[in-house]
């Protein structure tokens, strides 16, 4: 154990009533990509434990991001929240066992798509946050950090972000629908209860980290995004979300889509000139920027932003 981890696991058990650094045990967690994250144990009860990443406060908001997680929790959609301490730079909640973390593969199955649905549908609804952060205002602030950075773009960056820039003053003109998002759909951030015959008993939803009131499509398009399925199945999907599938909805929808890949591109390729993770965020970010440039390629874009 380095000096640092022992030097945190004594702040957490001094910050915890009947905690002693002598009865904790932890182990490192596969999955995080700005923080580390770990399963801790005392007095025989398991928690999980996120130590948060040097510099990620840049991009995090850890009392909004908290504010959310608990209101999460009173909806019933997420586990409850143990010491949260942005001193330390911990944060600690139940573990749920018998759950596990969603994978990619999962969400070929429509039962997972569904569950996800259901849990935006519940969190979206609820009463909002006490701050707003649009996505426009996440991807103005991401391509600016980028470019104070040298951050490497792709060669027609500069065509992208006129098409950006049109999607932008579209969702202005006809005003922000604006809901608490999670705005993260990562599938490691929905744990699934399976039952012995392979059916879902239980989804949650953790890890709000990028948290605000957000526009409410940008929370379904940037899914859809993220779970690759296919046009009809999104359409289908929108319709369960919204209860309807009037044309401005859909291409609400598919716009937030491919600011989603906007916003990701430009958060990764500025994160590949300030993280020390072992993973490659230039690749990731030139990624979702080819996926924004089919969206702002296909044929109907220019009449999905008249339909907003």
């Amino acid at each position: 154990m380095t000096d640092s981890m022992e030097r945190k696991l004594e702040a957490i058990a001094a910050a915890m009533p009947g905690w002693s650094v002598d009865g904790l045990k932890t182990r490192p967690l596969v999955g995080g990509l700005m923080n580390s994250n770990w399963l801790i144990n005392h007095g025989g009860q398991d928690y999980f434990m996120k130590l948060f990443g040097a510099g990620s406060d840049d991009f995090v908001n850890r009392r909004l991001s908290h504010e959310a997680a608990l209101k999460a929790h009173e909806l019933g959609i997420s586990p409850a929240t143990v010491l949260f301490d942005p001193g330390i730079g911990v944060e600690i909640a139940e573990f749920l066992q018998g759950y596990r973390a969603s994978t990619n593969a999962d969400f070929s199955r429509r039962d997972f798509l569904d569950g996800v649905i259901g849990l935006y549908r519940t969190f979206n609804s609820g009463e909002k946050l006490s701050a707003t952060k649009d996505v426009f205002a996440m991807t103005d602030e991401h391509i600016e950090q980028g470019r104070a950075l040298g951050a490497l773009v792709p060669a027609d960056f500069d065509w992208l972000l006129i098409q950006y820039e049109r999607a932008k003053a579209a969702f202005m003109a006809s005003g922000l629908d604006l809901a608490p998002c999670h705005n993260d759909p990562m599938p490691g951030n929905f744990l699934v209860d399976m039952s012995a015959d392979d059916r879902i008993r239980d989804m949650k939803m953790v890890d709000f980290e990028f948290a605000s009131n957000n526009e409410r499509a940008y929370e379904i398009g940037v899914f859809l995004g993220e779970v690759f399925v296919d046009e009809a199945t999104s359409n289908e999907l929108i319709e369960q979300y919204y209860g309807t599938a009037r044309r401005d909805l859909v291409a609400r929808v598919w716009v937030a889509r491919a600011v989603a890949d906007m916003k990701w591109g430009a958060w990764a390729v500025q994160q590949r000139q300030r993280s020390s993770w072992d993973f490659d965020f230039q690749k990731y970010g030139i990624w979702k920027y080819a996926r924004a440039r089919r969206l702002f390629d296909d044929p109907r874009w220019n009449d999905w932003l008249a339909a907003i």
